[in-house]
């Protein structure tokens, strides 16, 4: 679900003070994009754009889950089957992977 050697190179990157308001940045952002996806219903242009951004978004924090169901969204809503992946799942997905980054980042920051 978390590409933990992802969130180790952005750590290392940028430094544990950045790290944190990176964090914060992305998972604001990623609030946000995945509100307009769920407001962009079943149009195809809308939902390709916003899933484009969730997949950069959640690349760069090693969100791997994200990433990949928002790639098949993306494919979906310019195959014009944008139903394939729904804002829903996606909502889904996000709130799993953040409850399992924010309670093992801790752990993976002390080791």
């Amino acid at each position: 679900m978390i590409d933990w050697a992802r969130v180790e190179d952005l750590l290392d990157e940028v430094g544990a003070e950045d790290f944190d308001e990176i964090v914060g940045l992305f998972l604001t952002e990623v609030e946000t994009a995945v509100a307009k996806l769920e407001a962009a219903g079943d149009n195809p242009v809308l939902l390709e754009e916003h899933m484009h951004f969730l997949k950069g978004a959640a690349l760069n924090l090693g969100f791997d889950a994200l990433a990949q169901a928002c790639q098949k969204g993306e494919t979906a809503a310019t195959m014009n089957t944008p139903q394939e992946v729904t804002a829903a799942e996606v909502r889904e997905i996000y709130s799993q992977s953040r409850a399992v980054f924010e309670r093992d980042l801790p752990g993976k920051l002390a080791a």
